[in-house]
């Protein structure tokens, strides 16, 4: 049995602050196919940070066993460097509660 290419999404929050960046669906289709070759920042617990829009950005995406990515969060470089300690923990928080689900 052939194994579904993976999938990527992105939430509500999420597009709206990739719109108001003016971060496209094509820079988003890359930055997942760099995820997908391994490019990216692994925080552990199923939670990747991936620069995007020149490195002026930071995403955060959630994967769910490889087969689901998404993009949850984003920031820019310039307002602050990284996720204070809290937040990388809802992250992975988040991504256990992704993982639980099925794609029913």
């Amino acid at each position: 049995m052939r194994k579904e290419p993976p999938r990527f999404f992105k939430t509500r929050a999420f597009t709206k602050l990739a719109a108001r960046a003016e971060i496209s669906d094509e820079v988003l289709l890359k930055a997942a196919a760099d995820l997908l070759e391994g490019k990216g920042d692994n925080l552990g617990g199923n939670v990747w940070k991936k620069r995007l829009n020149k490195n002026m950005h930071r995403s955060i995406v959630v994967e769910k066993a490889g087969d689901w990515w998404i993009f949850v969060f984003m920031y820019a470089k310039k307002d602050r460097d990284n996720l204070d300690q809290a937040e990388e923990r809802a992250f992975k928080l988040l991504a256990k509660q992704y993982e639980r689900m099925t794609s029913a």
